[in-house]
């Protein structure tokens, strides 16, 4: 058995796609996963499973919510070690930052630095983003919601052809904690 994080995009935000989290557990358990568990409102479930892999666990929960609840929503899902393994590459200070100055968007596929070649980094500074292994490290002193770079990096040129899906650092460390092997 290994125990995953599923990242769904883009539910209960604005009050569209209400999806509340003890109807996610329960179509998360009907499709036989165990020990499931969601964390906060905003789209993270943590489970375990001994079939299929990242992606087909993702594609049979989308699949599952579109029937259930008749809208579509993306969903990233990802094993312990590759969530801690994130954490761990951080390329800020993540010790010494406040949670909402740190990001972490996941993508579904590798991206390449190319993807964002045509964005002016001087420009936004102090805010700065880095790539890492499907995923891309957003440093936003002021917060997401007044960042400039995070709308940038988030126009379809940046994310064509890829789901993507942002989490706070608390959020990003949390997932492993919640992930990580019970003794």
């Amino acid at each position: 058995m290994t125990t995953y994080a599923a990242l769904l995009r883009g539910i209960n935000v604005g009050g569209n796609k209400k999806l509340p989290m003890a109807d996610l557990r329960e179509l998360m358990t009907g499709l036989g996963h165990d020990g499931v568990r969601t964390y906060l409102q905003s789209g993270q479930a943590v489970f375990t499973s001994g079939h299929g892999d990242e992606e087909s666990l993702a594609a049979e929960l989308t699949r599952a919510v579109e029937r259930r609840f008749g809208f579509s929503v993306d969903v990233i899902v990802r094993a312990h070690a590759y969530l801690k393994a994130v954490a761990e590459a951080c390329p800020f200070p993540a010790a010494e930052l406040e949670a909402k100055q740190l990001h972490v968007t996941y993508f579904s596929a590798p991206v390449t630095a190319e993807r964002f070649a045509e964005i002016d980094r001087a420009a936004h500074l102090p805010e700065e983003f880095r790539l890492g292994d499907r995923v891309l490290y957003l440093y936003a002193p002021e917060g997401l919601g007044r960042s400039k770079l995070a709308e940038t990096l988030s126009r379809p040129r940046a994310t064509k052809g890829v789901i993507a899906t942002s989490r706070n650092w608390n959020t990003v460390v949390k997932l492993v904690e919640m992930t990580a092997p019970q003794a």
